[in-house]
């Protein structure tokens, strides 16, 4: 059974950071790629990144520079470090699985691809 938890969320002053991890279980992570994304109530989910061991990791233009994927395929951890955090970063950040394909993590990012699993989310809340 493939289960994804997404932690670390919080509330930090705009320009701090958070780290959000990411538990993973029920799949390898040579076949399978792990993206972020976030949602704000209301409004259409954005992807945020994506990893995966054939491609390597992709940003939305909106934290490229400032948010940076990671994993650690034997803890099966991914992580999401993000700094020069902004009011407009907050929203519930949710992590997701999708089987390796081959493509650009582009089509994650920008929503093109759906993701085959994804699990609870985190709340990141950046006060101004």
């Amino acid at each position: 059974e493939v289960q994804l938890q997404a932690s670390g969320g919080g509330l930090v002053q705009a320009g701090g950071s958070l780290r959000l991890s990411c538990a993973a279980s029920g799949f390898s992570f040579d076949d399978y790629g792990v993206g972020w994304f976030r949602q704000v109530p209301g409004k259409e989910r954005e992807g945020v990144s994506y990893i995966s061991s054939s491609y390597g990791s992709t940003y939305a233009d909106s934290v490229k520079g400032r948010f940076t994927i990671s994993s650690d395929s034997a803890k099966k951890m991914v992580y999401l470090q993000m700094h020069s955090l902004k009011p407009e970063d907050t929203a519930v950040y949710y992590c997701a699985a999708a089987r390796d394909r081959y493509y650009s993590g582009s089509y994650y990012v920008e929503g093109i691809f759906e993701y085959d699993y994804w699990g609870q989310g985190t709340l990141v809340t950046v006060s101004s």
